[in-house]
């Protein structure tokens, strides 16, 4: 198990990790989501012992990474499948790693057949693709036979077939009661692949639930209703009679009706009632890539432009640049939220975040300062250039 509490990371006058507390816990995959920037590369280089916090620990099974004897035999990591030396051999490369942990050298022909480069094992990495260079990159973190596995963008440069596999060794891993935390910003991936999600946004923690919880909480499901398109004014008694009735309409540009606050049975009831035929009417969903979106509308700190003819904001869904719930805007100093479970802090029901008053505007992401506050807010830091900073 991974506990992290109260994590903050400074470099210099930026933050890139504020008051971070939350488990990832062994049997399940945990999804590690947030936009560009929010902190997830240095907390996952913090739980690996690259990167000290500035304050709050962090465990693994209860000890830090640092203290584990043999931590590679503990504790497998992909971060960066880059980070090897490009004139060596995929079975090279592999073997130095198990010489300096003491794995004996069957193991190393054992990865490679699980992530399918024993055919190149003897060419040097440095002609691989990206998506073989993630495969050795895998490889190495399995190659110690750890039960705590940590991986940064698993599928990057991988084809279906081999973000497939991922996935299905990723639940391997958890069923065989491994603890497994995931970093993506492939949505459609995680909503197959993880069960639990941990989402940060510059640098705080923004929810720790399971993914079900997580898309109810954030998202407001709709029905689609479509009318004969050679009887237009059907499609206006429709609308009338639908908000007569105490639902929200909004059309689609595809001349369909999006409807929210009735179920289906009474969308048909309503219609049937005014003598209206309907060519479609089906429930929508919400998926984790709309509940993710509206969650962290306010936490991205490059966000582009709209795009020209774009789709309005739906049912429930603010509009372009609103923060969600509890977020402080763009540009302003946080607060600081309380994390979720075990560690006792308050929760909205459906698993959000209870907000707390507003604290004075203050430089970067640290903590409050001592006194009264300064006459005017500080400016907002720019990115850095620091390599260590937060993807």
């Amino acid at each position: 198990m991974i506990e992290a509490f109260g994590l903050s990371k400074h470099y210099g006058a930026k933050t890139a990790v504020y008051n971070l507390s939350f488990q990832v816990r062994p049997g399940i995959v945990t999804g590690f989501l947030g936009p560009n920037g929010s902190g997830k590369s240095t907390t996952m280089r913090m739980i690996l012992g690259l990167d000290e916090p500035s304050s709050g620990t962090v465990t693994i099974g209860g000890t830090s990474f640092r203290r584990h004897p043999n931590a590679a035999r503990q504790v497998g990591a992909l971060l960066d499948a880059k980070a090897l030396h490009g004139g060596r051999s995929a079975r090279n490369h592999l073997l130095c790693l198990a010489q300096l942990s003491g794995i004996p050298k069957r193991r190393v022909d054992e990865v490679l057949d699980i992530v399918g480069l024993r055919s190149v094992a003897g060419k040097r990495s440095k002609g691989f693709s990206l998506g073989m260079g993630q495969r050795l990159g895998i490889a190495a973190a399995l190659l110690g036979d750890p039960r705590v596995l940590l991986f940064d963008e698993p599928v990057n440069g991988l084809d279906p077939e081999g973000i497939r596999w991922v996935r299905q060794l990723m639940k391997r891993l958890a069923a065989e009661g491994r603890t497994v935390f995931v970093s993506s910003h492939l949505m459609s991936e995680m909503a197959l692949t993880a069960e639990h999600l941990i989402v940060i946004g510059r640098g705080q923690l923004l929810a720790d639930q399971s993914v079900k919880e997580f898309i109810a909480a954030n998202s407001a499901d709709f029905a689609r209703v479509r009318t004969p398109d050679t009887e237009p004014q059907l499609r206006e008694k429709l609308t009338a009679a639908l908000a007569e009735a105490g639902g929200r309409v909004d059309p689609e540009a595809d001349g369909a009706l999006r409807i929210s606050g009735l179920p289906l049975p009474r969308i048909s009831d309503v219609a049937h009632a005014a003598d209206i035929r309907l060519w479609e009417l089906s429930p929508h969903q919400a998926s984790l890539e709309e509940a993710y979106m509206r969650m962290t509308q306010g936490a991205v700190d490059y966000a582009s432009t709209a795009v020209p003819g774009g789709q309005p904001a739906g049912p429930g869904q603010p509009p372009h640049g609103t923060p969600p719930h509890g977020m402080p805007p763009h540009g302003t100093a946080p607060y600081a939220m309380p994390q979720g479970a075990p560690f006792g802090a308050p929760a909205a029901p459906g698993g959000g975040f209870v907000p707390q008053p507003p604290q004075p505007p203050q430089t970067g992401f640290g903590p409050p300062p001592q006194g009264p506050p300064a006459a005017a807010p500080a400016p907002v830091q720019q990115p850095t250039s620091d390599p260590e900073d937060a993807r």
